[in-house]
């Protein structure tokens, strides 16, 4: 393996958002740049970060003044992380990988001398992974935890899933054996199902009723159904078998763009390959 620097791998520059900002605008940056995760200033000094998972999550358990506002209204301190975890560039990636472990982090802003300059995250460390020379394979170092819902589930009880069995991610099934598509909590965050206040909203359905046994009258009407796994997951399911390389499958997932696959065994879904198992796995090294 090759052991290198933080500064060769971190993102920069970066983009911050002020504490005293709304998070409407820390949730637009968010959606225009692809990004999942923002340093916040406070007259240039680091004070804080936020997640997309933090907006939603922290806000549901603010005070009752902040729950009742909508988004472009409350700031950013509300949700953010105070004081984050920082590392400097200098510091090796499995130091980085290491802090992010055991602090249950995805990523860390990176200082010198007191001022931020990049943003280290595990996208980053899968990057790095797929660059080494390890004969590992996917079936060594995968996740057999694996969350299966239906695609008829709603939201409500997916995130309630999520919560019991600690997971970030479900597979999402039809009535077979076969995935069809893949919930994750921080797309379920920013998806269409969100309102402008981020509470979970409904979906509206154009309804048919006969009036009478004839069939002669009709009349529409609308229906509010909850939103369920079909109308949020991602599709179609990208797999990887258990014997391949680690270091292979890492590259696939830098060239999809995507942090994480099911491992596939014939014909069943026997774990799930992911950045969490490839950043555990560096952290280990010295």
């Amino acid at each position: 393996m090759i052991i290198k620097k933080v500064k060769d791998y971190m993102t920069a520059p970066i983009y911050v958002i002020e504490r005293n900002e709304p998070i409407q605008r820390a949730r637009n940056l968010m959606f225009k740049y692809g990004i999942g995760r923002l340093p916040v200033l406070d007259g240039g000094k680091l004070v804080g970060i936020v997640t997309k998972y933090d907006i939603t999550n922290r806000l549901n358990q603010a005070a009752p003044e902040w729950r009742r506002r909508p988004i472009d209204k409350v700031p950013i301190q509300v949700v953010m992380t105070e004081k984050p975890i920082t590392i400097f560039p200098d510091a090796t990636m499995p130091q980085a990988a290491e802090l992010m472990v055991e602090n249950d982090i995805s990523g860390l802003p990176v200082e010198r001398d007191g001022e931020l300059v990049g943003v280290i995250t595990t996208r980053d460390m899968v990057r790095y992974f797929s660059e080494q020379d390890i004969k590992a394979t996917v079936g060594d170092m995968m996740n057999r935890n694996v969350l299966n819902v239906h695609r008829h589930h709603t939201i409500g009880h997916i995130l309630e899933e999520m919560n019991v069995q600690g997971t970030s991610r479900a597979l999402v099934y039809e009535d077979n054996n076969t995935p069809v598509g893949i919930v994750t909590r921080s797309g379920l965050t920013f998806s269409d199902i969100m309102g402008p206040k981020d509470e979970m909203e409904t979906k509206n359905i154009k309804m048919t009723r006969k009036e009478s046994t004839g069939g002669r009258k009709q009349y529409r009407y609308i229906r509010e159904l909850p939103f369920v796994a079909e109308d949020v997951m991602t599709s179609p399911v990208i797999t990887i078998n258990p014997e391949t390389v680690a270091v292979d499958a890492a590259k696939t997932l830098v060239e999809k763009n995507i942090i994480g696959m099911p491992v596939k065994e014939k014909d069943d879904v026997i774990g799930y390959f992911s950045a969490d198992e490839l950043v555990a796995e560096i952290g280990k090294w010295k």
